[in-house]
């Protein structure tokens, strides 16, 4: 259906190699994720599959894409254009009526949007996302191409989403960091990986499920580390007898008497013998297996003295409404909330688009940060609220100008897979996930007892995500986040409210 050949990308900018040599042919069945840390070249590469024009501003490329096939691209951000469309204007191009795929009429939504005149900016992002599809579908492609759709979308959409996939009579090709839906949905698992301290790109494609791609990664990678220990411990172990034999010979040959000409030579002989075994053993150590440098190799947690004492009353929070401007005038999405949470609980708030949680969660933030009995830090949704993008990473993780403060954060970031130029760059330059991250060791840093997390986990990559679930699961303080993430929810989460028109409902926990 898709053949893509010899596809490489570099970035204009820094000439960075994003993919190369890349080949993989979508067959009709297929349901294929594109994975990788941010900034690895996923969305760039499903670009260039739709239409090469979308990077010719930022990137060079080579390669074809063969097969004829008629594409549908869900792009991951709409633009200005459409969104301050109305969903009629967006729609008015086709009769969405006479699609012929049944999946088109599967979205639970409601058909008077079809000739709305509200704009397309103040759906919720389920809304967005499903006006969207029903555009595409409407135009009728053989092949569907995805970029990251399950942004913004609450938990009764993303299944809805997944039964679309899988029922989908056209191949697809996505990107996602959503592991809940890769492992309900893909069978095909496209991995764009940065080796070398990302200076090489690296691919791998396989035909198999999500849990056990991961599960065979896995095993791989251990027996290579394996291998690679073991080979460059018997290098030391076999330079060290090298050089005890040498300093031997060397010591010698500084002592024997001129009058002995004979051991002399044989001396000689027998160094330039040892010098030659060096370079041997030198050029053996060239085809070392590598230690594996991988995105799911994050070095970084809270020090065990960052605590909430258990019962420690932490908030009390009501609001009468959660209420918002919309089109003039006031609209109310919610009544009669009230959150009590208690150290060291693990909150996570869920509910439908468009209900509020965020507003909610900024009122919380307000009102912990203030507080002087306990140290809260805030991570929100847009890290614009929070990070200046003109600066650099360590004057946001360092105030105090101390040198071994500065230090401890370059040394920090290390730990997070941060390479020496995206130290050195300015925030703004970074990816989204890399921007999770820095502000995540802004909060250690800083001792933070509260946490206050607005999706913590929706710009990290699959394969390092866990690792960061790991860290909060295991964490002593107190946290309180809203979350459409079914893994964050079931790892993290002592405590799990869904937010409603009439207050919060609680879901999980005592």
């Amino acid at each position: 259906m898709l053949d893509i050949k010899n596809v490489t990308i570099s970035k204009k900018e820094d000439n960075r190699l994003l993919v190369k040599d890349f080949n993989f042919t979508l067959n009709q069945g297929d349901k294929a994720v594109i994975i990788g840390e941010e900034g690895n070249g996923k969305s760039t590469l499903l670009k260039f599959i739709y239409d090469k024009n979308l990077i010719d501003t930022y990137c060079d490329y080579s390669g074809q894409i063969l097969g004829g096939s008629k594409l549908g691209y869900l792009e991951q951000e709409m633009g200005e254009k459409w969104l301050n469309s109305s969903v009629t204007d967006f729609l008015s191009e086709l009769d969405i009526y006479s699609c012929s795929d049944p999946n088109i009429w599967t979205m639970n939504i409601d058909a008077s949007l079809f000739s709305s005149n509200q704009l397309m900016k103040t759906l919720s992002g389920g809304e967005k996302v499903k006006i969207r599809l029903i555009k595409l579908l409407a135009e009728e492609p053989d092949v569907l191409l995805m970029d990251e759709p399950t942004n913004d979308l609450d938990i009764s959409t993303l299944e809805w989403l997944e039964d679309f996939i899988n029922h989908s009579k056209c191949p697809v090709l996505f990107v996602s960091h959503d592991e809940a839906m890769i492992e309900n949905t893909a069978n095909v698992i496209i991995h764009l990986e940065q080796v070398k301290r990302k200076t090489e790109p690296k691919y791998t494609i396989v035909y198999m499920g999500y849990e056990e791609y991961v599960e065979k990664r896995l095993s791989g990678l251990q027996k290579q580390e394996m291998v690679a220990r073991k080979q460059r411990e018997d290098y030391k172990k076999q330079m060290q007898r090298w050089q005890q034999i040498y300093n031997k010979v060397d010591n010698r040959q500084d002592t024997i008497s001129r009058g002995n000409p004979a051991g002399g030579r044989l001396l000689k002989k027998k160094m330039k013998n040892l010098l030659s075994q060096e370079k041997r053993i030198e050029k053996k150590a060239e085809e070392f297996t590598e230690i594996p440098d991988v995105e799911e190799a994050i070095l970084f947690g809270f020090p065990n003295d960052v605590r909430i004492p258990k019962g420690k009353k932490v908030l009390e929070y009501s609001v009468d409404a959660l209420k918002i401007s919309k089109d003039g005038a006031e609209a109310v999405l919610a009544e009669n909330i009230f959150l009590r949470v208690t150290g060291p609980e693990h909150v996570a708030i869920m509910g439908d688009n468009g209900i509020g949680k965020t507003t909610f969660l900024h009122g919380i933030a307000k009102e912990l940060l203030e507080r002087k009995d306990i140290k809260a830090g805030y991570m929100p949704q847009h890290y614009e609220e929070l990070l200046d993008y003109n600066r650099f990473p360590v004057d946001f993780l360092v105030t105090s100008g101390q040198k071994e403060d500065i230090t401890k954060a370059f040394t920090y970031m290390g730990g997070m897979k941060f390479t020496r130029e995206e130290m050195e760059h300015k925030i703004g330059d970074l990816s989204g996930g890399q921007k999770a991250k820095l502000i995540l060791l802004k909060l250690i840093l800083e001792g933070c007892n509260v946490l206050i997390l607005d999706e913590p986990t929706r710009n990290l990559s699959p394969l390092s995500n866990p690792v960061i679930r790991g860290v909060l699961s295991d964490y002593n303080g107190t946290i309180i986040s809203v979350t459409h993430d079914r893994k964050y929810m079931e790892e993290v989460a002592s405590t799990i409210y869904e937010l409603t028109k009439t207050g919060l409902k609680k879901v999980k926990g005592d």
